[in-house]
């Protein structure tokens, strides 16, 4: 112990000066007469917290350390008080450069607390609170420092537990929101489902019976003309005049042309008809109203019944190039694929500004098929590659993207036992990939 101890005012106080007085008349007759200084020293080396002094320049070498240093260390004082970078030395490596970078403002601002590891007898590491305080002489020049220091490890143990289990938390709070945008999301098919299907039986039924009106009508047109043909025949045989007449007739009704856009009109109205029942039939595959089993499914159907379902939002944007290669019935959630592929495809959509490219690559490789898709658009930012599967990130201006799309597709893909890759040039465009397990553990 120094033999003397400044005061925030500047002046002194030898420890002689110290009287204690007991306010126990019953305390031992021994301890009653100790003097204050043995008592003062007792209670510094029983306190919980290490005592110590340092002086104020240099090394910081210590000039005093209390014994409880071996309770809590494991150190003697002598051994601490014998090696000038005591301090310094067994501090921990990753904690030693933020205290040494701000040691120098304990001489403005007088006090400092630090929390760090320190390196016990036994080569562990103790968390430590270190509480400094510089202490001036009357004249205001650094006279030395005194500090405590606290075992916190149990402390930190305590913080940390409560750390992970806060990472715990929301880690099932981030689970909790990506199944109920699933749930969401399941909701939303099943309601384009129940569409579809509402879609499908209203419109089948009319649908199926002009398509046999303009079956017959293709017929009783052709007949009539037949008719027409024959009468012209009779007349041409029976009387020239009327013969003549009937060509009149023939040639101020265009009767030729008539014959022939007749025929073509009706053979197009057909056409338009099977495109109506082409895309309820899309419609249909691709929601698969109900569906919640697994089934084995040919990937390629799915893939255009979407194309058919988002043909109007790319038809102004960009050309689809099919490039199908050979590729197994995949047992899967058809649907759900097919939500994929729509997000897919969109999304290479809206990355083309004027006009560009879709491609649509298939294959296989032993067990996995991958479908690739990609695009000529304005690509992917190197900083975002990593966040697009991440539920909310979006790119898009406000109003322009919910951010779950991607996010959703991971999550389908990994529910089939996949996984989705992404390489993406800006300026180039972006290629999303595919791959999935032609038989998944579906148990999983």
């Amino acid at each position: 112990m120094p033999p003397a101890i400044a005061s925030q005012r500047g002046h002194f106080m030898q420890l002689e000066e110290f009287e204690f007085f007991s306010i126990d008349s019953e305390a031992p007759a021994a301890r009653q007469a100790a003097s204050p200084l043995t008592r003062l020293q007792y209670l510094v080396d029983n306190t919980p917290a290490i005592i110590y002094c340092m002086v104020p320049s240099g090394d910081f070498r210590m000039t005093f350390v209390s014994d409880n240093a071996h309770n809590v260390l494991g150190y003697r004082p002598e051994q601490m008080l014998a090696d000038p970078n005591f301090w310094f030395d067994h501090i921990h490596p990753d904690d030693a450069p933020q205290i040494f970078s701000s040691l120098a403002r304990l001489f403005v601002e007088g006090e400092r607390i630090y929390e760090y590891r320190f390196r016990a007898s036994d080569g562990g590491y103790l968390w430590m609170h270190d509480s400094l305080r510089l202490i001036r002489d009357a004249r205001g020049a650094p006279l030395e420092v005194i500090g405590s220091l606290t075992d916190i490890t149990d402390r930190k143990a305590v913080e940390a537990a409560l750390q992970a289990k806060g990472f715990e938390q929301q880690r099932l709070i981030a689970r909790l929101q990506e199944a109920q945008q699933q749930l969401l999301q399941s909701e939303k098919l099943a309601s384009i489902g129940q569409l579809a299907a509402g879609v499908a039986h209203e419109i089948n039924n009319p649908v199926g019976f002009v398509n046999s009106n303009m079956g017959t009508l293709q017929a009783y047109v052709e007949t009539l003309f037949g008719v027409i043909g024959e009468y012209e025949q009779l007349a041409a045989a029976a009387s020239p005049a009327l013969s003549g007449q009937l060509a009149a007739v023939r040639a101020r009704a265009d009767l030729d042309f008539l014959k022939d856009d007749a025929g073509a009109l009706v053979a197009e109205s057909m056409d338009g008809l099977k495109r109506v029942r082409d895309i309820v039939a899309s419609l249909r595959d691709f929601s698969r109203v109900g569906e919640t089993d697994w089934q084995v499914a040919d990937l390629h159907n799915g893939i255009d019944s979407t194309l058919n379902i988002v043909a109007n939002e790319l038809k102004y944007k960009a050309t689809v190039e099919k490039r199908y290669g050979v590729m197994p019935p995949v047992t899967c959630l058809v649907s759900q694929l097919n939500q994929v592929f729509m997000n897919l495809l969109i999304n290479a959509g809206h990355a083309i500004a004027t006009r560009g490219v879709i491609t649509i690559r298939t294959g296989h490789d032993g067990d996995w098929v991958w479908i690739e898709i990609g695009d000529t658009g304005a690509g992917i930012a190197p900083e975002h590659l990593n966040r697009i599967f991440e539920p909310f990130f979006t790119t898009k201006p406000v109003g322009g993207g919910t951010g779950l799309g991607l996010s959703l597709s991971y999550g389908i893909v990994k529910r089939h036992g996949g996984r989705i890759e992404v390489d993406s040039q800006v300026g180039c465009g972006t290629r999303f990939t595919i791959h999935l397990p032609v038989n998944p553990d579906r148990s999983a």
